[in-house]
Formats: structure tokens, C-alpha cells, sequence
């Protein structure tokens, strides 16, 4: 545990930021699954707008934002 004030506020707001951060992705992942599995244009939609979130959030990066899109389109286009 930290000793220095600012230290203890970086603990908490690293705390807090991580916590949003797995909320967002975690909410990310449960969409492309839901899209992998349902293979519909709903839920493609959902899934690229629940990663354009991630990406403006900063969760994750844009070469990382633009192969998982490019990957579900492909495996949805597939399976037609």
C-alpha cells in the first residue's frame, strides 16, 4: 500500500478506471459472441457499435477495433 496522498489517490483512481474499463469491454465481448452466434444484421450492428464504444472510450486500440469487425463480418458473410 502506498504511503505519498497522491499515490493513494492514483490507487483509487486506477480502480476506478479499470472497473469501467472491464464493464466496457466485457459488454463489448457478450456482443460479438451474441452476433457470432445469432449471425443476424441486428446483431452484427450491435456488436460494431459496442466496439466503435470501446475504441472512443480508449479501451481498445483502432488496428484492434477494425480486425475484430473485419472478423465477424467474414464469419457472418460465411455462414449465409
Amino acid at each position: 500500500m502506498p504511503n505519498i496522498k497522491s499515490a493513494k489517490k492514483r490507487v483509487l483512481t486506477n480502480t476506478k478506471e479499470r472497473t469501467e474499463n472491464r464493464k466496457v469491454k466485457g459488454i463489448m465481448k457478450a456482443t460479438v459472441k451474441d452476433a457470432e452466434t445469432n449471425k443476424d444484421e441486428q446483431s452484427l450492428k450491435n456488436a460494431y457499435k459496442s466496439i466503435d464504444k470501446a475504441l472512443k472510450k480508449g479501451v481498445i486500440k483502432k488496428n484492434k477495433a477494425t480486425r475484430q469487425k473485419s472478423r465477424l463480418a467474414k464469419k457472418i458473410s460465411q455462414n449465409k
